[in-house]
């Protein structure tokens, strides 16, 4: 690991004008995955910005919705009770994600900003253009079981690993950001990038912003919900294919959806035809095949992960058939 230096921020305002006079620094507060990628060498900051002591850790009830901090702990989050009141499906997902040690540290902007785990990513004597630009994909024709279905490009066939994203770009979400010419707020589902030309390139975050929390929108999601999540092992392990559904039924007919998977792209991935498809149609299994099918137009599969083209929609419609019949 290179040397470098270290600085706490006391407000938001001097986090933002530290991190903009220094293209090289990075914002840390879990540290459960830049630590990593440093230790790797995978990226080597000369400045961590330490944001811990900035006041960005509260949930509280809006008006019209739910308010959580930048720095508000993932287990902070899953067990909090306006958040198992309003959004439990949230809670549902972060409960899936990593382990209970690291859910205890790692935060809300930190769960959103983190990297890739793909193996060419990692590993620095591997070709990866989200790591080196240009140097090329490993991927492509190398190991990529974990790898992506959806949006994909020759450039990077890299998924994103986050459970709570999944479930935020579900609910509708909303990205809260300070910088140095006013705040502003980013769609959740505008917030992450797909490759195209430029993997390097993880978000629509600007250089010189910060994350200070994220809305969620009130909903009719309190009973109806499920975060289904298919991995190799029970716990500590990134997902192969994972859903979040949440289902508004009233008299055994679905008036609102929403389908969101993890596993399969580099962002979390709305399913929103597959939405549109519930709509108005009976909780049946014929109901979520039909929607699966939808939901898995202009899917691809490489050489070692074309089994996710059959495990994607099982996966969704398992998770529509248990949300459908929570109690």
């Amino acid at each position: 690991m290179n040397q470098f230096q270290y600085v706490r921020a006391v407000s938001s305002k001097t986090a933002v004008a530290t991190l903009a006079k220094d293209p090289s620094a990075k914002f840390i507060a879990g540290g459960t995955n830049l630590i990593d990628l440093m230790k790797n060498g995978v990226t080597a900051p000369q400045k961590l910005i330490d944001i811990n002591n900035l006041p960005l850790a509260e949930i509280k009830k809006q008006a019209n919705s739910l308010y959580i901090g930048a720095l508000a702990t993932n287990s902070g989050v899953a067990d909090n009770k306006l958040v198992l009141q309003n959004q439990p499906l949230l809670a549902m997902a972060l409960n899936a994600g990593a382990s209970a040690q690291l859910r205890n540290v790692a935060t809300v902007g930190g769960n959103m900003m983190q990297r890739t785990r793909c193996y060419y990513f990692y590993n620095t004597d591997l070709p990866c253009n989200k790591r080196q630009p240009g140097s090329g994909c490993g991927a492509l024709e190398g190991i990529n079981r974990m790898h992506a279905i959806f949006g994909f490009s020759q450039q990077c066939i890299a998924v994103h690993p986050s459970d709570m994203c999944v479930a935020l770009a579900a609910l509708d979400a909303t990205v809260l950001v300070s910088r140095p010419k006013g705040d502003r707020k980013i769609l959740f589902t505008d917030f992450h990038r797909l490759p195209g030309d430029h993997p390097e390139k993880d978000n629509t975050l600007a250089k010189d912003e910060l994350i200070t929390g994220v809305e969620i929108p009130d909903n009719s999601f309190g009973k109806n919900i499920h975060y289904l999540k298919v991995r190799d092992r029970a716990s500590y392990a990134f997902a192969l294919v994972s859903v979040a559904a949440a289902l508004n039924i009233k008299n055994g007919t679905i008036k609102e959806a929403r389908l969101a998977m993890g596993g399969v792209a580099h962002k979390p991935w709305r399913l929103t035809e597959a939405e549109k498809a519930l709509v108005g149609k009976p909780a049946s299994e014929e109901t979520f095949k039909h929607a699966a099918e939808i939901a898995m137009q202009g899917a691809k599969g490489f050489k070692y992960n074309s089994f996710k083209l059959k495990m994607a929609p099982n996966t969704i419609i398992q998770a529509l058939k248990t949300a459908s019949a929570t109690a």
